[in-house]
C-alpha cells in the first residue's frame, strides 16, 4: 500500500476568513467570499497593519481608519461578518496564524492589482501562503466584483490522478451545496478551479507544483489551492 494511503486525511470543515484592506481587488475577494459563504460557511474580515504607531493619538486614528474598512467591506459583502484588525510586517503570516487561531480553513485573497481581467494571479501575500502555509488559498478573479448577481455554476478539477482526489472531493462537495456542477477543465464558462498540492507534499502545507502554477496562471475563473492530504467539507 502506498504510503500516502496509510496516512488518514485531514477532512475540515470550511470556515472563510476574507484579507480585505478597501482596494478595488479585495472588493473582488469579497465577492468571492459571499459567494463560498453561500455553502452556509462562516464569513471573517480581517485588515492586517503592519506596525503600531508609537504615539497614541497616531495609534487610535490608524486602528479607527483599519475598522472602518471593515466596516466598508462588510457593508458591501451584505451578510453578517466577524471582523478582525491584526498587526504583523508579513501579511501572510498573520493571516495563516489567524485562520488557525480561529479554525479557518480558507483565506481568501484578491488577485495581484495588475492581473487581466478574468484572471486570478495571486499576490505577494496569497503567493507566501502558498509556499508551504497550513490553510486553503483561494484566490479571486479580477474584476468578479464587477459581477453582483454571479454564483458557482461550475467548478472544474484540472488534473487526474491520486494527488488530486481530494479535490475532486471538495469540488464535489462544494457543488452540492451550491447546487453547481463538476466538469472537464477545458469546459468554458468555469467560475472555480479546486486544485491539490503537489505530490509529496507534507500532510497539511500547501505545495504548488510547476505543472498546477502553469494551470492556474492561465485560468480564467477564480481558484482554491488545498493543503496535502486535506478535503474541505461544505
Amino acid at each position: 500500500m502506498c504510503g500516502r494511503c496509510q496516512r488518514p486525511l485531514r477532512h475540515m470543515s470550511a470556515e472563510i476568513i476574507i484579507s480585505y484592506d478597501g482596494t478595488a481587488n479585495d472588493d473582488d475577494a469579497l465577492a468571492l467570499g459571499r459567494l463560498l459563504a453561500a455553502t452556509g460557511a462562516s464569513l471573517a474580515l480581517a485588515y492586517v497593519r503592519h506596525a503600531r504607531e508609537f504615539d497614541p493619538r497616531r495609534e487610535q486614528l490608524a486602528q479607527y481608519d483599519a475598522e472602518q474598512r471593515l466596516e466598508r467591506g462588510a457593508a458591501l459583502i451584505g451578510i453578517p461578518v466577524s471582523q478582525h484588525v491584526v498587526v504583523g510586517a508579513a501579511t501572510g503570516e498573520v493571516l495563516g496564524a489567524l485562520a488557525a487561531e480561529h479554525g479557518a480553513s480558507i483565506v481568501v485573497f484578491g488577485s495581484d492589482y495588475r492581473t487581466p481581467l478574468g484572471r486570478a494571479e495571486p499576490g505577494a501575500s496569497a503567493q507566501r501562503l502558498l509556499d508551504g502555509g497550513t490553510v486553503a488559498i483561494a484566490v479571486a478573479a479580477a474584476g468578479l466584483r464587477a459581477k453582483p448577481n454571479a454564483v458557482i455554476h461550475r467548478i472544474a478539477v484540472p488534473f487526474a490522478g491520486p494527488v488530486n482526489d481530494d479535490a475532486r472531493a471538495t469540488a464535489a462537495s462544494l457543488a452540492a451545496k451550491l447546487g453547481a456542477e463538476v466538469v472537464d477543465a477545458g469546459h468554458p464558462g468555469l467560475d472555480l478551479i479546486v486544485v491539490g498540492s503537489a505530490q509529496g507534499a507534507p500532510k497539511g502545507h500547501v505545495v504548488v507544483a510547476g505543472e498546477v502554477r502553469n494551470e492556474l496562471s492561465s485560468a480564467r475563473s477564480s481558484v482554491l489551492v488545498l493543503p496535502a492530504e486535506t478535503r474541505l467539507e461544505f
